[in-house]
């Protein structure tokens, strides 16, 4: 730097008269000596090793980072090794709750309708359900196996028909002329809403459930005067 500087002053002599051997030095003025040096600072020569803009900016962001450990690290008890084992710490508590209540899920603010735009019956709704079984695919049958009981119950006229009604509701509104299936009713209902809005994996077992639930409901005889109003007896 000292040298580049050197050269802009001596690339800035000319410009001033020449003196005599015996006269006084001449100081140059500081003006043009700014000047000239900055004219000879700003050649490409002296920029060739300069960083890059991602380079800086990346130089930034790490002077940065260091700079909020060196504060926390002195306003922390023990220094550098007392911020490190807060930091292991936290994360320690981070992994144990996710060990603990696994990978979080949204849970839907309401749930949605139980059908699509697409009415089927309760027989088509089994025998979805059946071949969705046979395949091994237990969320999609356990899903179909919760329509075909809602369906039913609707062409039994137990529950009216109503777009837009959830599992919960169905479950609710059935448990009225079918007291003695209430409990099983909301358990097929929470199943539903677990699997399909909830990300919960269906079994086996859970299918035999709802089949089983399924059958015991087209055998069992409602109390007519429990049934919602509207419905014919």
């Amino acid at each position: 730097m000292t040298g580049a500087v050197l050269r802009g002053l001596k690339a800035a002599a000319p410009l001033l008269p020449r003196t005599g051997e015996d006269d006084p030095p001449v100081t140059i003025p500081r003006a043009p000596a700014r000047e000239a040096a900055e004219r000879e600072l700003s050649k490409p020569t002296y920029h060739e090793n300069d960083p890059g803009l991602l380079q800086r900016a990346l130089n930034r962001f790490w002077d940065w980072i260091d700079g909020l450990f060196t504060a926390a690290s002195g306003a922390t008890p023990g220094g550098g090794l007392g911020l490190l084992v807060i930091v292991l710490a936290v994360v320690a508590l981070i992994a144990a709750l996710w060990w603990r209540l696994g990978t979080p899920h949204r849970a839907p603010t309401s749930s949605p309708a139980l059908f699509d735009d697409r009415p089927r019956t309760a027989t088509e709704h089994r025998a979805a359900a059946e071949a969705q079984a046979a395949q091994g695919h237990w969320n999609q049958a356990v899903q179909e196996r919760m329509r075909a009981i809602v369906r039913s119950l609707e062409e039994r006229a137990l529950l009216d028909p109503r777009p837009g009604r959830t599992a919960d509701e169905a479950a609710a509104e059935a448990s009225h002329p079918l007291p003695t299936h209430a409990t099983e009713l909301r358990t097929a209902a929470q199943s539903f809403d677990a699997i399909t809005y909830g990300g919960r994996t269906a079994t086996d077992q859970t299918y035999a459930q709802l089949t089983t639930l399924d059958k015991a409901l087209t055998q069992t005889r409602p109390t007519l005067s429990n049934t919602p109003l509207g419905a014919p007896h």
